[in-house]
């Protein structure tokens, strides 16, 4: 191994190897922990990480590594294996206190916990933070400018975190307000599926601009429920990361929304795809979870009768279009009374 790097990264999908490619930007070292053999040799013999980010040269100080041990002697770590894998990723790392950033976004699918709330259950003792925000892989990867909420337990831990991550063209954002980091990306791609749906269908662009406001409400009002900040949610990890995904065939959950729009079943878009589209096993829980609370979430609802075939598109379309008229309620108004016909 290399001298001590300047943190490791676990997860060399797309995004965890933009994310090493940003650390590494400047010249200092990154290990890169990768499940795939194939995709350590690729990045170790070529420079590409050929399987999930093609045709991209890697920085040199990038060592890519499927030992956890090599991890050990890295002082933060950003953890972006995919949320329901989180817990068992965790439960194998090596003894140590490096922070974690947790740049997942979902939320586990057996218990309903949001990623903070797995971390502090699978790695206790350690720092705990949040990386979240309208961010395309290949985008980052190849130095366009991006900005990021980084959700930090203390300023402290921000004072340490931010100089790791921050670069020229990467600007980190801090917040104390992890749990509203967590939802806005987890929600958004559950939305992000929703817009896709309405692109796949041929519903305009007047019916996705619908989408993306009322999705921002349903986001909102499950924020606030689990404690969220309004300010968090209408910011770069809520309404930034929203309309970035709900925008673009770039995003994995925007394309699978497509499929199902277009009338594929969901069986088949989802059996085809090697990356992983967060928000199919989001739906399911955060519906759930909406129940459990008494929070009205429609559009997650309509989501989830496509990904598990209950109903088509023809009859979610109408669904949501038949929904009794009532005040639109912009978050801090006084409750209205609504008006139904």
């Amino acid at each position: 191994m290399s001298a001590r790097p300047v943190a490791g990264v676990i997860g060399a999908g797309a995004w965890g190897t933009a994310l090493a490619q940003v650390l590494a930007s400047d010249g200092r070292s990154v290990r890169l922990w990768a499940r795939e053999e194939e995709v350590v040799r690729s990045i170790g013999e070529t420079g590409v990480n050929a399987a999930f980010l093609p045709d991209i040269p890697l920085a040199a100080g990038i060592v890519p590594t499927n030992q956890f041990a090599d991890l050990a002697d890295c002082p933060a770590l950003l953890v972006v294996a995919p949320a329901q894998h989180l817990r068992a990723v965790l439960s194998d790392l090596p003894e140590g206190d490096a922070p974690l950033v947790l740049c997942a976004k979902g939320i586990e699918a057996e218990t309903g916990r949001l990623m903070c709330e797995v971390a502090r259950e699978a790695a206790p003792g350690r720092a705990i933070a949040i990386l979240s925000g309208p961010t395309f892989a290949h985008e980052v990867a190849r130095g366009l400018p991006a900005a990021v909420t980084l959700a930090c337990e203390s300023e402290a831990l921000w004072d340490e975190l931010a100089p790791r991550i921050a670069r020229p063209a990467f600007r980190p954002y801090y917040s104390d307000d992890l749990i509203g980091a967590e939802i806005g990306g987890a929600v958004k791609n559950v939305l992000a599926i929703g817009c896709g749906v309405v692109a796949g269908a041929g519903l305009g662009l007047n019916a996705r601009a619908a989408m993306i406001g009322r999705g921002f409400a349903e986001l909102t009002r499950f924020g606030l429920a689990r404690g969220a900040r309004t300010d968090t949610l209408s910011g770069l990890s809520g309404l930034g990361d929203l309309v970035l995904t709900c925008s673009s065939e770039n995003s994995r959950n925007f394309s699978l929304g497509k499929g199902l729009g277009e009338g594929i079943p969901a069986a088949d878009l989802l059996s085809n795809r090697r990356t992983v589209a967060e928000g199919a096993a989001t739906a399911p829980v955060l519906a759930r979870e909406a129940e459990k609370h008494g929070i009205d979430m429609p559009i997650v609802e309509a989501v989830c009768h496509l990904l598990d075939g209950s109903q088509d598109v023809d009859e979610v379309i109408a669904g949501l279009l038949a929904r009794p008229l009532r005040a639109e309620r912009p978050q801090g108004a006084a409750d209205l009374p609504e008006r139904q016909s």
